[in-house]
């Protein structure tokens, strides 16, 4: 999952997910040891939010509100524009 959130640019990028634009903003906390990810659909409703901590022991995936799934379906499926 870190390999997918590295590729992510860190401020304002645009990607496409299920043939559908959204808005991403990604912020990079620790020296790079934790991230925030919020996305949001440009003409519509949807959205995807997370919080993405390094440790030294794990790696933790903390969805805001939403199924661990969805996170993992968008940040697999999504292509940045």
């Amino acid at each position: 999952m870190l390999d997918v959130i590295n590729n992510i640019k860190e401020g304002y990028s645009e990607g496409i997910y299920n043939n559908v634009k959204y808005s991403i903003t990604k912020e990079v906390f620790n020296n790079g040891k934790s991230f925030k990810i919020y996305a949001k659909e440009l003409q519509g409703n949807d959205f995807i939010s997370l919080n993405y901590y390094i440790t030294s022991t794990s790696e933790l995936l903390k969805p805001c509100e939403m199924p661990k799934q969805k996170i993992i379906n968008f940040l697999n499926n999504v292509f940045l524009t």
